[in-house]
């Protein structure tokens, strides 16, 4: 079992605003401390709007030092193996309050993927710093989709078990650059898009209409989240004269990346920057039949 959410973070570890005010960086660093995810999520709309109208800048050149015990979470919800995770009948209503609480899990640790992206990664063109903080305000704006959602179920963030493997990648990928562009938006992101579709059909069936249609707008916004980290890893390669695909294979192999499964979105994942060989390639996948569990003994 995966030890328990830490508490809030001790005052004294926060990064003092006051030190540079400015600086949407040092901004970005103290929304990732922040534990309580309804003030995490409003810190992060709040930064990337000040950003838009030029009150805050990314200071591309800063060094920032690291807190410990990062991101700030709430003790709830209890992080446990995902093998613990059991799926549940879309048919109950408690079933689709499980799927929902999961998905705001999903969303809560994408604002933190995307925060650690702007603070993290110093002397990155200004483009880079926007796109991550319009990522981290959409994955704010769909955490409280789904938070407002589940409390019409009668729940709330942290009423149920989750697991912690999108800040795995994130901790495994903290000293390079390109490979958190390669593992964590195209490879564990680009997976909601495959997700995306059989799970809008299973609550649609289940006559949960207002809940598929939050499923609708997260997938159109993360077709865009997707498709800014395809944009990110391509241009880091070019800048280092490296291939795209190889390097992409090395990468996965190197941080031991989830393998990719099928079914794929493939209209989604072309939408999202993927190229036609990548394409190809998750297409040979899909038509390969399942690996057989090895025998026991």
């Amino acid at each position: 079992m995966m030890s328990a959410a830490p508490s809030a973070l001790p005052a004294t570890s926060l990064p003092n605003p006051k030190d540079q005010p400015d600086c949407a960086r040092t901004a970005a660093l103290a929304a990732l401390c922040e534990s309580d995810p309804a003030t995490k999520a409003a810190a992060a709309r709040t930064l990337y709007a000040a950003v838009l109208d030029g009150s805050a800048t990314c200071l591309a050149d800063r060094e920032l030092d690291e807190p410990h015990d990062l991101p700030g979470r709430p003790a709830q919800p209890e992080l446990v193996d995902p093998r613990q995770l059991k799926r549940r009948s879309m048919q109950s209503s408690q079933g689709r309050a499980v799927l929902l609480h999961a998905l705001a899990h999903i969303e809560f640790n994408a604002i933190n993927l995307a925060l650690d992206a702007v603070w993290r990664f110093a002397g990155m063109p200004a483009t880079f710093y926007t796109d991550w903080l319009k990522v981290a305000a959409e994955e704010a704006y769909h955490f409280s989709l789904l938070a407002a959602r589940l409390a019409q179920y009668g729940h709330a963030y942290g009423d149920f078990p989750a697991h912690d493997g999108l800040w795995d990648m994130c901790e495994r990928t903290r000293g390079d650059v390109l490979a958190r562009m390669a593992l964590v938006p195209r490879t564990l992101e680009a997976r909601g898009l495959d997700a995306s579709p059989p799970i809008r059909a299973r609550l649609q069936q289940a006559g949960d209409h207002a809940s598929a249609a939050i499923l609708d707008v997260i997938l159109r916004d993360e077709i865009g989240h997707v498709l800014i980290g395809n944009r990110w890893f391509r241009h880091l390669c070019d800048a280092s004269g490296l291939d795209p695909h190889e390097t992409y294979t090395r990468l996965a192999d190197q941080y031991h990346a989830p393998k990719l499964r099928g079914p794929f979105n493939f209209e989604a994942r072309r939408d999202a920057g993927f190229d036609e060989a990548e394409l190809a390639a998750l297409a040979n996948l899909d038509a390969q039949p399942p690996v057989p569990p090895a025998a026991n003994g």
